[in-house]
């Protein structure tokens, strides 16, 4: 009798539990929905341009370099003529010092003091050096003492730099806004993950001369339809490249929690029994070449191997792999 009653209170617990969820993720979207501006948004033009632009991922997932480190997380350095940026500070799953972010950048003679800025693209723990950031709402370059001077950091929300990197001061971006000639955040694009509730994520817009728009993204919880609405909104120019993470872990993803791929169900605004699949990754797809664009390459950080193949057939000759150490160019 009692093993029956355990068994009847914990079916109850998780009941409740699953319930609660869903009626989270119900109320999370009406709020998402109401939160959405009515009114057009002021463009950011005329917007300088840059003459080159160069991106070179510090954190990957994949890498050619046996040298370097991979994780599941993200950190780009992204250089647009004299502006050097971060973009996000990786994952550091392991609490190492040196991170795989400063182990990564002293192999590929990357100093961190030539760093202008840090943009973070959203608070989730891949892209702000762990878990206990992410809980702490601060970001870190790794678990160990790090100088950094004090150069400005762009978050979508309030967030410190830890203990070991003071000095970088942060300011919440909300709305686009130019962050340096030819650089600019499209602003805030909130969106509700199941579990994980509202997040909201920026991306940047780099206007390379005679190519038009780049967008290099975190990890595209806003929807690759909704940033190009939004990049579509503020320029004029077209958009030509699209870099960085889309979030698609169809059939597998890269942080599973033994046999469930717990991607593929927080990293969506719908119920669990419709998670992540096939036909999103084939709707981005069609929304991307209605740009027309010729420059692309799909983060694998958080999208998995099936999803990478689907973009790469889909872009003949001007998909590009994304892997720790190997430097994209456009100019």
């Amino acid at each position: 009798m009692t093993l029956l009653y355990t068994i009847v209170l914990l079916a109850a617990l998780l009941l409740s539990g699953f319930w609660f969820s869903l009626t989270r993720l119900k109320a999370g979207n009406q709020t998402i929905k109401k939160s959405l501006p009515n009114d057009p948004l002021e463009k950011l033009t005329p917007m300088e341009s840059v003459k080159s632009l160069s991106i070179l991922p510090l954190v990957e997932y994949y890498t050619d370099d046996p040298q370097l480190k991979t994780e599941a997380g993200v950190a780009y350095l992204i250089k647009a003529d004299d502006t050097t940026i971060l973009l996000d500070v990786g994952f550091n799953k392991k609490k190492e010092h040196p991170s795989p972010l400063l182990h990564n950048a002293e192999v590929l003679g990357v100093s961190l003091g030539e760093i202008d800025m840090i943009v973070i693209s959203h608070p989730h723990l891949d892209h702000l050096g762990g878990m206990g950031d992410q809980r702490n709402k601060t970001f870190s370059i790794s678990q160990g003492r790090v100088a950094l001077p004090e150069i400005p950091v762009y978050a979508p929300v309030a967030i410190s730099p830890s203990a070991f990197n003071p000095g970088p001061r942060p300011t919440v971006v909300k709305a686009p806004l130019v962050l340096a000639k030819g650089v600019a955040s499209i602003g805030v694009i909130p969106r509700n993950l199941y579990l994980m509730g509202v997040t909201e994520e920026q991306s940047l817009a780099i206007h390379v001369e005679g190519k038009g728009i780049v967008l290099v993204i975190g990890c595209g919880h806003q929807t690759i339809e909704k940033i190009i609405e939004r990049a579509k909104a503020l320029f004029d120019a077209p958009i030509y490249g699209i870099i960085g993470g889309l979030h698609f872990p169809v059939h597998e993803g890269r942080m599973m929690a033994g046999p469930f791929n717990i991607q593929n169900i927080v990293g969506t605004d719908r119920p669990p029994w419709r998670p992540i699949n096939e036909q999103d990754v084939a709707l981005a797809i069609s929304a991307i070449k209605k740009e027309s664009p010729g420059f692309i390459a799909l983060s694998p950080h958080d999208s998995s191997d099936w999803s990478l193949e689907a973009f790469e057939k889909a872009f003949p000759g001007i998909y590009h792999d994304l892997k720790a150490g190997k430097e994209l160019r456009i100019s």
